[in-house]
């Protein structure tokens, strides 16, 4: 009772119901909320901090900076989706803000777009010399498709494209990236494409801040080959995954392309299967697969995409409900 009592009186202020509104539509920072409401920081942290502790949001820090999004569970989140059934958008009030969002959204998107320009020549560049991303992603959807998934975790999501291809099939997505750019462009596209179950927030595949046991599916995709120590972020993935989670890694075959080193930041030139079953097996995950994918045009030196799947065990320990692990 006394949460439902918290949450509604949370809700019963017309600053904080625009804040709700708001943050139905895309998560924000305060500096971000401050120009949608044209109210002071102070005054915009304060009801943003009650209604955190009412549990009708959650925030997570990215930087200097502090992301605010609806949560996903419990009596807050089903008060704020009732409430904002309510709401009459062509109230004067709400299209001021709502004006004033679409300005903050579409700054927002002019520099994903600008910086996703300038790294797009050398992405074009390595897509060359490998299979085609939409057979990668395909293949990925198909390891996954006898699966019911709550909850995916993308460690490294990078532009968020992964969250993107298996939004369809999923309940709630996360990704982790420790560059604030990286989460910019993928906060982007998850916002235009209307995605509001995904979201994206500043991680480490070293240090991932979830329960054990919480996740469904865990994907390193692309990540492996830019880390110093591959094992232990196995190891962190496998941790997350709830009995019989998957975890999914995407990565380079063994080659000798030296460029990747110096152009593109690649720590390890591809991983031989051998190297990756051991560390599964060392995180404790079982029923190891692979799948290797070529390109079908000839190069000196060709980059194999290859699909490894790992098994959590069904004694594993788990967090449920999925409330528990948001």
């Amino acid at each position: 009772m006394q949460e439902l009592l918290d949450a509604l009186r949370a809700t019963a202020e017309s600053t904080r119901l625009r804040i709700l509104a708001a943050l139905d539509r895309t998560e924000l920072t305060v500096g971000e909320l401050c120009r949608v409401l044209d109210q002071s920081q102070p005054r915009v942290s304060r009801h943003l901090k009650l209604l955190c502790e009412a549990g009708l949001l959650v925030r997570h820090t990215e930087g200097t900076s502090a992301f605010y999004r609806p949560a996903v569970s419990g009596a807050g989140h089903d008060l704020a989706k009732a409430v904002l059934e309510l709401v009459d958008r062509h109230d004067p009030i709400f299209e001021r803000d709502a004006h004033r969002l679409a300005v903050v959204r579409s700054e927002r998107a002019e520099a994903a777009e600008r910086y996703f320009e300038s790294i797009a020549a050398d992405w074009d560049e390595l897509r060359e010399l490998h299979v085609a991303d939409g057979d990668v992603e395909a293949a990925m959807l198909d390891v996954v498709a006898d699966l019911e998934i709550d909850e995916l975790l993308d460690i490294g999501t990078g532009t968020g494209r992964v969250l993107e291809i298996f939004a369809p099939s999923i309940r709630r997505g996360v990704g982790l990236d420790l560059s604030s750019k990286m989460l910019n462009l993928a906060r982007t596209r998850l916002d235009q494409a209307r995605l509001r179950h995904c979201s994206v927030q500043h991680g480490s595949a070293y240090d991932i801040e979830r329960p054990p046991g919480s996740v469904d599916i865990a994907v390193l995709h692309h990540v492996l080959h830019f880390l110093d120590d591959p094992a232990e972020a196995i190891t962190q993935a496998g941790r997350t995954l709830r009995p019989h989670g998957r975890l999914i890694i995407v990565d380079f075959g063994p080659h000798q392309i030296e460029s990747l080193r110096r152009d593109f930041s690649h720590r390890r030139l591809g991983f031989t299967t051998d190297d990756i079953t051991a560390w599964c097996e060392t995180a404790g995950l079982i029923d190891i697969t692979v799948r290797h994918m070529s390109p079908i045009e000839a190069h000196d030196d060709p980059l194999t995409v290859s699909i490894w799947v790992a098994n959590q065990r069904p004694d594993a320990p788990a967090v449920y409900p999925l409330e528990a692990a948001s």
